[in-house]
């Protein structure tokens, strides 16, 4: 998945308890080709980090909702074209590329959004690693691309894996304007870039698959996607490709993004494996299905969870310093995002055969096998997502790797037994049972280190999953009396939502205080616009560049 992986932060250069002296330099709000960390105080909708994060939250919800809605429109067509060896081929392809990304400029471009002063002090010095390491991973790659297709179980994508790893080129270059937009909450340019994007990349790939060019229809639409939202974000940026080698600073930077690019490789392991696992025992054709049906599981991940994850990890750090605050934001946060996921989840699993058949077609039939129960790993990841967010916002890196150690640990071995078992349907259930049994409690456990108490999330999650419950048993009913594929879509989803919307209701106090509550802001808890002002003088953790990779207009994505 191109929005992953999120690279965590770990203690080093710098750090939000230790900062490093600034260069000689105005102080912080300094602009750096056209963005400013003033636009995070004072921009026209309300002051301080509060205003910043609604803002931020605001354009990604609805840059989600819209490149959403276009992906999976297009994901419908595309499933019309291509066959499912056409997305086998392609997923190794992808596969490939996001272990490059993984780990393309040694995660130093997050010191620009971490750092606590000027950022043009760094950038020339981050543009020369990112790019220089990118072409020479590049090179690699293409010497690397027979032996790696052949070992994924599909020697025919090696002309694909060499075209698409020029994303990471691509990548590299944009890391500095990308990480200046996100270090600014500029979430409004990003969507405008990502929309920009979103329209080349479709465009361009049913164009070419119409023509019957199968699996290249998908690369070039990726390819062309992703230099558009680049250039775009360096026009939104005001920025200049601007070179410069710095010696003093490259030691500290990658001792910084060293540690973030093993903990993004890891990332990468837990959600790419299974692509590994699927084309090396059960071949392209069983890729292609699973492809489908994960991407499909994804949308509430991608949909919801990327939203809240482009501000999450910044305001989380800012109010690192005030773990009260911390743990009321994070409570609040996983619940309303519980409370959005876990019902679309929910009927994703109960309808997954009728939602294949009828959107996608008779051929994509054995994709429901494993969609049933990739949409319970869907919710788990976006909980798991948030607390990987909340860990790196308190400057816990360590317990995030040991996390992410021991999913991979655990899912490695489940994978194989699974696929070999069940198929994709049996390579599914061992996901979904791995973040339950195993992932769930390893977060549990770290946030309690943190001294960011997990009760008050458990707490305000049980009526989400209360909720969730009322609607499974509504909607299996139903189905009982509800004959055909059509009337079981059309029907169960609306009283489903109905009959949960009752125990959620009173979640809507975590969105708007009463009026005995002081004011906080609405997403994560922030105290007041002087509060938020305050815990502005802390250093950031955060995404980064998140991804600037357009969307893949896969079906169901």
């Amino acid at each position: 998945m191109p929005n992953m992986p999120a690279s965590a932060s770990t203690p080093g250069m710098p750090s939000p308890r230790t900062p490093p002296e600034p260069a000689p330099g105005p102080a912080g709000g300094a602009q750096e080709n056209g963005v400013t960390d003033s636009d995070t105080r004072n921009d026209g909708g309300g002051t301080g980090l509060g205003g910043a994060v609604r803002r931020g939250l605001g354009f990604s919800l609805l840059n989600n909702a819209l490149s959403r809605l276009g992906t999976v429109v297009t994901g419908i067509v595309l499933a019309r074209l291509l066959s499912p060896s056409d997305y086998g081929d392609f997923a190794v392809a992808l596969v490939v590329l996001n272990a490059l990304l993984s780990i393309n400029e040694l995660g130093v471009s997050l010191a620009i959004v971490r750092w606590p002063g000027e950022p043009r002090l760094i950038a020339p010095t981050v543009q020369t690693l990112s790019t220089g390491f990118s072409i020479g991973l590049y090179l690699l790659t293409l010497v690397l691309a027979p032996t790696i297709a052949d070992l994924l179980g599909s020697p025919a994508a090696t002309g694909l894996v060499r075209v698409l790893a020029l994303s990471m080129i691509v990548d590299g270059v944009a890391s500095v304007p990308a990480a200046l937009l996100t270090r600014a909450f500029q979430q409004g340019r990003r969507m405008i870039a990502d929309l920009a994007a979103l329209a080349v990349n479709t465009g361009v790939t049913i164009g070419l698959a119409a023509l019957g060019h199968g699996a290249w229809s998908l690369v070039i639409g990726y390819l062309a996607g992703n230099l558009t939202t680049s250039i775009m974000i360096f026009a939104f940026a005001g920025a200049r490709i601007r070179f410069g080698f710095d010696r003093h600073q490259v030691r500290g930077l990658l001792d910084f993004g060293l540690p973030l690019a093993g903990s993004s490789l890891l990332v990468f392991g837990v959600l790419n494996i299974h692509y590994v696992v699927v084309g090396a025992v059960l071949g392209p054709v069983a890729l292609g299905f699973y492809m489908l049906a994960f991407n499909l599981s994804s949308w509430p991940v991608n949909m919801f969870s990327l939203a809240v994850r482009r501000v999450a990890m910044p305001a989380f750090a800012r109010l690192s310093t005030d773990r009260k605050a911390l743990t009321d934001a994070f409570a609040r946060s996983i619940a309303l995002l519980m409370a959005a996921t876990l019902p679309v989840c929910a009927i994703i699993a109960v309808l997954a055969g009728p939602l294949i058949h009828i959107v996608y077609g008779p051929k994509w039939d054995a994709a429901a096998d494993a969609l049933r129960w990739l949409a319970v790993l869907g919710a788990c990841r976006v909980a798991a997502e948030l607390a990987y967010d909340l860990l790196v916002g308190a400057g816990r890196s360590r317990a995030v790797f040991a996390v992410q150690g021991s999913w991979l640990a655990a899912l490695a071995p489940a994978l194989f037994i699974g696929a070999r078992a069940g198929g994709i349907g049996g390579l599914a259930f061992a996901q979904a049972a791995v973040a339950v049994v195993v992932v769930g409690p390893a977060f549990i456990f770290a946030i309690a280190r943190a001294d960011v108490g997990p009760i008050a999330a458990l707490r305000y999650c049980g009526r989400p999953v209360v909720a969730t419950t009322v609607l499974v048993l509504v909607m299996v009913g139903l189905g009982t009396v509800v004959r055909g594929d059509l009337a079981r879509l059309l029907l169960l989803p609306p009283a489903g939502l109905a009959a949960c919307a009752v125990p959620l209701f009173p979640l809507r106090r975590l969105v708007r205080p009463g009026p005995h509550q002081p004011p906080r802001d609405a997403s994560y808890g922030v105290e007041t616009a002087e509060a938020a002002e305050a815990a502005e003088t802390a250093a950031t953790d955060a995404e980064g560049t998140a991804s600037h990779s357009p969307s893949v207009p896969v079906a169901g994505r």
